[in-house]
């Protein structure tokens, strides 16, 4: 089986000995998100929905690196 690892920029980079994502059998496996900003590589600040949508976009951004989207 074939893996391909996925790291785009618009997500912030992978803090350990793992990947933003890997394409693998069919499925892209993500690892786990924090409401890091991407460019500063910092918690935003702000209240539980503020932190929540910058996870959300920081998944979008990896699933989009994979050519998918969250309907898949």
């Amino acid at each position: 089986m074939s893996m391909k690892t996925i790291s785009v920029e618009n997500a912030p980079k992978a803090v350990g000995p793992y990947a933003q994502g890997i394409v693998a059998g069919g499925f892209l496996f993500t690892a786990g998100q924090l409401a890091f900003d991407p460019a500063t590589m910092k918690l935003v600040e702000g209240d539980i929905a503020v932190q929540t949508t910058r996870v959300f976009d920081n998944l979008e951004a990896i699933l989009k690196g994979s050519g998918c989207a969250f309907r898949d």
